[in-house]
Parts: C-alpha cells; sequence; structure tokens
C-alpha cells in the first residue's frame, strides 16, 4: 500500500526501555503501564489527548482485562471520547499498526491517531479452554507465551527451528551468526554511549517501577535491561541450543516487556505537532509478506520489495534499514538478498541486542529509524521484520530535513 497524505511529527513517539522478561516490568500490567508512559508522553510535549480523533492498541499478550483494551486505554490516557482497534500481529504489529492508522489518514476518516503498543513477555497467561471431549471433560491448555513460541500450528515447528531451518538451506554457518551478533551488540554501543544521548531522542526515562500499592519504589529503570557484555570470543565458545544445529542463546534475541507510541496525522497536524519544524516525516508505503512454510526469515525479503515498490524507490535510494531480527540468520540472509554489507543497516542497536517485546519492537525500530534519518539530513528508511506464521512486514518512510 502507497500513502500520500500520511505523517509522523518528529518527536511524535516515544519508547520505555525493554526489560527482559522476568526483569523490572515483569508484574506491570502492560495497559496501564502504556496509560501511565503514555500520560507523561502527553505531558511532556503538552499535547493534550483531545487532539487524537482515533486510538489504536497494538498488544499480543493477553492481561487481565483486555477484553476492553482501546477504550480502556483512552479513558486512562484521558481521551475519553475516542476509540479504535485493537490489533495484534505478532512482531508485525509495530508495522500493521502504523499501516492501520495511515489507511485512516488517507481515506480521511481520521485525521490525528495514537497508536500505542503494550505487551508484556513475563509472567504470560495460562489459559484454559473447555473440551468437552476430552478424557472425563478434562481442559486444553496453553502458555500463551511460552507454548507459542515452542509450536507453530501450521509449520509444527517452534520459532528457533524456522532460523536453523532457513541456515540449514541457503547455508549460514554458526561462524557468520557468531561474528554479525557481535557487530548488532557493538551498534548498540553507539546508542548507550555519551551518557545515552541517541536513546534520550526518543526514550522515556528514568521510570520508577512501584508495588501494587503504589507506595514503594522497587526499581527504577533507566535504560534496556537484560544486556549482557558481548565479545566475538564469548559468541564463538558458546554451543548451538538444538542437536546438530547454529543457532545459539547469543545469537537470538530474548523476550522482553515494554511499550511505545506513535502518532500518525496528516501534513498539517504534523507540523503542529513537530518538535522541530524544520524536520517532516511522510510514511510511503506498508508492504508484507509470506515464506514457505517454516521458513519464517525468508519473508522479510516480499515484504520489503513490495514495500520500496509502492514507495517507489529501489534499495539504492535507502539511507537507513533497521530489521527486527530474533535471529542473526534474518540479517544474514537478508544482506545477500537485498546486496548489502552488514555494517549497512541496524546502527544503534536491534531487537537481536535490545530484546523482543513482542508489539513494541517494530514501533520502536521505526522509532529508531527516524532519529538515525534525522541525524543524517534525511532520507528514504526501511523497517523490516519477520513474524510469527512465516510472515513479514515493512515499512519506507522519508525524513526530510530543511
Amino acid at each position: 500500500m502507497a500513502f500520500k497524505n500520511t505523517y509522523i511529527p518528529y518527536g511524535g513517539y516515544w519508547s520505555t526501555p525493554f526489560c527482559a522478561w522476568q526483569g523490572s516490568f515483569q508484574n506491570l500490567h502492560a495497559i496501564e503501564f502504556a496509560a501511565d508512559i503514555g500520560k507523561r508522553f502527553l505531558q511532556e510535549r503538552k499535547i493534550s489527548p483531545k487532539e487524537f480523533d482515533e486510538l489504536i492498541l497494538g498488544i499480543t499478550v493477553p492481561q487481565l482485562s483486555a477484553f476492553y483494551g482501546t477504550p480502556w486505554l483512552a479513558g486512562m490516557l484521558g481521551a475519553e471520547h475516542i476509540t479504535g482497534p485493537m490489533i495484534g500481529q505478532a512482531c508485525a504489529t509495530g508495522a500493521k499498526g502504523v499501516e492501520v492508522a495511515a489507511l485512516s489518514v488517507e481515506a480521511g476518516v481520521h485525521k490525528n491517531v495514537l497508536v500505542v503498543y503494550a505487551d508484556r513477555c513475563s509472567n504470560g497467561p495460562l489459559l484454559v479452554y473447555p473440551n468437552p471431549q476430552a478424557p472425563g471433560g478434562t481442559q486444553d491448555k496453553e502458555s500463551w507465551v511460552w507454548d507459542n513460541f515452542g509450536n507453530d500450528p501450521f509449520a509444527k515447528n517452534a520459532m528457533i527451528e524456522t532460523a536453523e531451518n532457513v541456515a540449514r538451506e541457503v547455508g549460514v554457518s554458526k561462524d557468520e551468526q557468531d561474528k554479525i551478533a557481535f557487530l548488532r551488540y557493538q551498534q548498540y554501543q553507539e546508542a548507550i554511549k555519551d551518557g545515552k544521548a541517541f536513546q534520550k531522542r526518543y526514550m522515556i526515562a528514568p521510570i520508577e517501577v512501584k508495588n501494587r500499592s503504589g507506595r514503594k519504589v522497587l526499581a527504577t529503570v533507566e535504560t534496556d535491561e537484560g544486556i549482557y557484555p558481548t565479545t566475538l570470543e564469548g559468541l564463538q565458545k558458546l554451543k548451538p541450543v538444538m542437536p546438530n544445529g547454529t543457532v545459539t542463546y547469543g545469537t537470538q534475541t530474548h523476550p522482553a516487556d515494554g511499550n511505545c507510541g506513535i502518532i500518525v496525522t496528516t501534513r498539517e497536524k504534523a507540523k503542529q505537532l513537530s518538535k522541530k519544524k524544520n524536520i517532516e516525516i511522510q510514511v510511503l508505503s506498508y508492504g508484507e509478506g509470506k515464506a514457505k512454510k517454516g521458513y519464517m526469515a525468508m519473508a522479510i525479503i516480499p515484504a520489503a520489495k513490495i514495500a520500496l515498490k509502492q514507495a517507489g524507490i529501489s534499495m539504492a535510494d535507502v539511507g537507513a534499514i533497521k530489521t527486527h531480527n530474533p535471529f542473526a540468520v534474518n540479517d544474514i540472509y537478508f544482506c545477500r538478498e537485498m546486496d548489502i554489507d552488514w555494517e549497512d543497516m541496524n546502527n544503534y542497536g536491534s531487537s537481536l541486542i535490545y530484546g523482543h517485546a513482542q508489539g513494541p519492537t517494530g514501533a520502536r525500530l521505526i522509532i529508531e529509524l527516524i532519529e538515525e534519518l534525522a541525524m543524517k539530513g534525511g532520507g528514504y528508511g526501511l523497517f523490516d521484520g519477520c513474524a510469527a506464521g512465516d510472515t513479514g512486514a515493512a515499512v519506507v518512510l522519508e525524513v526530510r530535513v530543511d
């Protein structure tokens, strides 16, 4: 899908730090937490909740009372006059939320949409389903996060097996995965140097985590939590997770908790809400793709090619690339297929290093893509990532700096 009149205000977005699962955010209700951070963002930016005419909630892990998701979130944000859909498309939720908002703006149905992404992989729910046909009328049970990471009901494999399938088919070695994982770790270091200068461009921090009564501070989170110091030698010593495999715990991401928000609006409204009037961000296109069964990482290529075609540009025109790379295999395959160098993408970090918070993951990468292009003086940017079900989603945008 191509867009002609869809924009994001510069600074019209936020991300919390991402905390590795069972870390500091492990007991926070994802929707209530997003409401708290969203209110803080709007207050700091001096934006009234009444400015918005639609709210979209991206969430993939059920939370208590999530049945009331979007209108409940709207009420907590002080925007009781609006509602909107809930979107849950696994790791593609970040890109899909932007697309749904853009379609609404393009059609003239809405003019100023707030998209909020909230997920908590920690302490995921255990769901029990009635099964009257089971022996003794016992129930079917599902650990929402763990069981779905471990089993695609159509492809009949775990997430890690999709990476191994691609590695085996196209010949990706463990050594290559170790080297690119270490490179991605080094790129992330650029985001936290000089007192986290890059992350401060968009990240809401510090965040005080309180107990349920709200009276006691349990932790203060100032940056991503759960990232381990990494060396190439250390990665090379790790053994593959699967027998005869190539993927180690060092060359795959970790589940995480956090939230993000992005304003999607018209050009006129974007100018009004922008932190810097000389920076303009236009959403140009969205693309999605599907790989063959059990080869999730391959879906990023058709998604990227569709998004680039819809935007009317080629890979040579792209000035910055960010990918959701749950496995190092993803980026190796992407670079081979798109004929680019490893160093030409994922500056300032990626989900391989700072974690995979499900719905918010792609949104944070899109936000970082915008900031990187703004620092470069503008240009075209591509976000691309895979998602459960052997799918992929991509967004192309342009940042113009006068």
